[in-house]
């Protein structure tokens, strides 16, 4: 359950305040909803409750978590499918879970094999994407701005 100002992750999106929970009608039925807002996009999403941890709505990490997704990135690649279309189907459902820690495994495992060729156009997408998601939710985990969180992130894959 969350509140009206509750700071969440919306998978694949990143993270969002609740705006508000409102009673809404679908089909005869009165359900109620988090509304949310995606921060630094003009996105509103409007989830109901009941399926909400079902969609993978989730609190940003504690602050003391964060270490944990440093370590992810310092580590070597895991196996992953040699063909880029089996890779990025694997790497996609581990994205679409919306765990913090599945989402830093494809950008470091992505990281290291662009390192050592070059990816094709959708993985460089996703890299990129999952970047996005991983600097978002620690800078609002550590209260630090992005450009920091940023260069966190780049000296843990530079450190491995």
């Amino acid at each position: 359950m969350f509140n009206v100002g509750d700071k969440v992750v919306y998978p694949s999106h990143g993270v969002g305040r609740i705006e508000a929970i409102e009673e809404k009608e679908v089909a005869g039925q009165k359900i109620k909803c988090y509304v949310l807002s995606i921060i630094g996009k003009e996105l509103k999403i409007i989830v109901p409750m009941f399926n909400a941890q079902k969609v993978g709505l989730r609190q940003i990490i504690q602050e003391d978590e964060v270490e944990k997704v440093f370590d992810i990135l310092r580590d070597e690649i895991n196996n992953m499918p040699p063909k880029w279309n089996k890779r990025y189907t694997f790497n996609l459902d581990k994205i679409r879970t919306g765990s913090i820690y599945e989402i830093a495994e494809v950008f470091k495992n992505l990281t290291r094999l662009g390192q050592r060729k070059e990816l094709s156009f959708g993985e460089r997408k996703m890299l990129d994407s999952t970047k996005e998601l991983i600097v978002i939710e620690i800078a609002h985990s550590k209260k630090i701005g992005t450009s920091q969180a940023e260069n966190l992130i780049n000296a843990c894959c530079v450190a491995a």
